[in-house]
């Protein structure tokens, strides 16, 4: 219903932001990484927007960017994870380390998130592993340099390793844990593959 909304900003606190847009203040439920990049009274932002509807509750989620909100979207899929537990795991932790837990499978690193246990964490990552797909890239590349060629490095990186045989999910896997250390395009490909000489 709602895909953004533009207005505001007129109270924030612990897991919420209220944007004031047109006359009206919507309560939004937000993760700790949205009210941090958000949460300035009286400035104009644009928060992405979900609308979650149940029987007993209609609740606004937002995101301070189309990745988190894609990411979040991937998480309510798994069976027993609802919009308030998805938006728990995106308060410990950031899209970029999210995307590199699952398609890496750490369990572990999932496991640390409050209300969320050692099936539920191995549940994620067995239903997303494999789906993160197209998005994976963009997944990755949220703070990775916050440049544009740093995005765009991350996706030759994976277009060049899948293209010499590597499988999306070991790419994927093998670009997260060499991104922060290369420089250009050469250099991530280099470290990865001398990763997976080892």
């Amino acid at each position: 219903m709602y895909a953004y909304i533009v207005g505001k900003v007129d109270s924030y606190g612990d897991g919420f932001i209220v944007v004031e847009a047109a006359g009206v203040g919507y309560y939004i439920n937000a993760s700790n990484f949205t009210v941090a990049k958000l949460g300035r009274a009286g400035e104009t932002v644009k928060v992405y927007t979900y609308l979650s509807v149940r029987e007993d509750d209609m609740s606004l989620y937002g995101f301070y960017s189309e990745e988190e909100k894609r990411m979040f979207l991937r998480l309510i899929t798994v069976s027993g994870v609802g919009p308030k537990m998805a938006i728990g795991i995106l308060s410990a932790a950031d899209v970029n380390t999210l995307a590199t837990s699952i398609i890496s499978g750490d369990s572990k690193a999932l496991s640390k998130v409050k209300g969320i246990g050692k099936k539920t964490a191995e549940r994620i990552i067995v239903e997303l592993k494999e789906n993160i797909g197209d998005d994976g890239a963009a997944f990755l590349s949220v703070g990775a340099s916050g440049s544009p060629e740093g995005d765009q490095m991350i996706e030759d990186a994976l277009e060049l390793l899948t293209s010499l045989g590597v499988s999306r999910t070991e790419a994927y896997s093998l670009v997260a844990a060499s991104k922060k250390d290369a420089r250009n395009v050469n250099e991530l490909v280099m470290m990865v593959l001398k990763r997976l000489d080892k």
